[in-house]
């Protein structure tokens, strides 16, 4: 199993470019099932998670070409062999599931297995079903699987979410544009991700207003056209790497990346005392070596501050000056990497969904293990900055949402390798 190894302490100086966004492009590569004609996506990352959706389609009969080393992805679904989304695939990754609100409004019908994915709570399916049902559909849990079926096809509706559930505002936003009739859907999420979709879904047609607030619009129209859409900007990877000058010291420019992605993330950082400005190509961040300020952090639903970056956080407030609280409220379970931050000389201490942090002035490397994605990327920012050498191993999480990544580190400076085991 391979695992990565770094040396601390050298400071980070140059360009990282950022990568397409992982959860835009797992909600986009669903949208074609909706139309029998191509859909080519641009800017894609390409990742393991990209791959797995890849082999979910194709079992579906989609035709997925790869091009440009992997970042355009060309699918055709004139030929579609089976609604069925077997457990062997979907048990990889949750954003699987997002195959359901398409197989219906264009089949009438879909099986598809609960999905897998990191564990980091249990992140059920409810929200999704009822928000189906509210279109029509008949949705029934038989032997792992859900078994879905639009009878006389999808109707538009009204559409309350009582969580702003990223995953069921997509399944939803995709299976409403070949709905009869208007859906409304309240309290949806706002996240750059959703944005990305509904342009895609414009651009083959869809009729949909309001992305990017609590309330979507889509008129539902009789079929859709093929398009070429450019994936969004990874904001979490973005986040990412900010933090590596933050926490190692340097200046490192992040290319392609925008503060309307990051808003409530730049504003701790600010917060922190670190400098963030936006040039013509990205953003830079600036850290003369000293210590960050303690900040408090609270995961929101976008606009507020990302789950996705809780644990990125987190490894850069354990050398911060003072003490920082962390309150997770999206996820439970998701405080699996302070443990092993712990292992590297952090004072953490967890009570539920609470994580308080005493800075220290610097850890110490240590053989640590990655429990998820985030988690992986977190004890990689951590060893950027600790005295020694750091071991991080079960690193194939982190090959799901991060490309490439020593590559990236090392051109900026850190020593840092990638050890591939048996």
């Amino acid at each position: 199993m391979d695992h990565i190894i770094l040396r601390g302490g050298q400071p980070l100086r140059g360009q990282i470019p950022i990568a397409g966004a992982k959860n835009a492009c797992l909600a986009l590569m669903p949208a074609t099932l909706l139309s029998d004609e191509p859909l080519t996506l641009t800017n894609a990352p390409r990742l393991s998670d990209i791959v797995t959706m890849t082999q979910l389609l194709e079992s579906l009969g989609t035709e997925v070409s790869s091009l440009q080393n992997g970042k355009t992805l060309v699918m055709s679904s004139h030929a579609m062999t089976s609604v069925q989304a077997d457990y062997d695939i979907v048990r990889k990754m949750r954003a699987s599931n997002l195959v359901l609100g398409p197989l219906l409004a264009r089949h009438g019908q879909a099986i598809v297995s609960l999905p897998g994915g990191c564990a980091i709570g249990a992140r059920p399916m409810d929200i999704h079903i009822t928000a189906l049902e509210a279109l029509g559909a008949e949705i029934e849990l038989k032997d792992g699987y859900l078994h879905a079926v639009a009878r006389n096809g999808l109707r538009g509706a009204r559409v309350p979410l009582r969580f702003a559930s990223v995953g069921a505002t997509e399944n939803v936003l995709m299976a409403a544009t070949l709905a009869k009739g208007t859906t409304i859907i309240e309290n949806a999420a706002r996240e750059p991700e959703i944005v990305d979709l509904a342009d895609c879904l414009r651009k083959m047609g869809a009729q949909i207003e309001g992305d990017g607030t609590s309330t979507i619009t889509i008129q539902g129209v009789d079929r859709l056209h093929g398009a070429t859409h450019q994936v969004v900007t990874d904001r979490i990877e973005l986040g990412t790497y900010m933090l590596a000058p933050v926490i190692v010291g340097g200046e490192v420019e992040c290319l392609g990346g925008r503060l309307a992605l990051v808003e409530s993330f730049v504003e701790h950082l600010h917060a922190a005392g670190i400098d963030v400005t936006e040039t013509a190509h990205g953003l830079k961040v600036s850290c003369a070596g000293d210590r960050p300020r303690a900040v408090n952090v609270t995961t929101q639903p976008f606009p507020g501050f990302p789950t996705d970056l809780q644990a990125q956080m987190m490894a850069m407030l354990c050398t911060a000056d003072g003490t920082s609280v962390l309150e997770e409220t999206i996820f439970e379970n998701r405080f699996m990497h302070a443990p092993e931050l712990i292992r590297m000389g952090a004072r953490i201490e967890v009570q539920g969904g609470t994580a308080t942090v005493h800075g220290v002035a610097r850890m110490k490397g240590a053989p640590v293990m990655a429990t998820d994605l985030r988690a992986s990327v977190s004890l990689i920012l951590a060893g950027l900055g600790a005295e020694g050498e750091t071991i991080v191993n079960r690193v194939y999480h982190l090959d799901r949402g991060y490309e490439h990544v020593e590559d990236k580190l090392r051109a900026v400076g850190a020593q840092i390798e990638r050890v591939h085991g048996s």
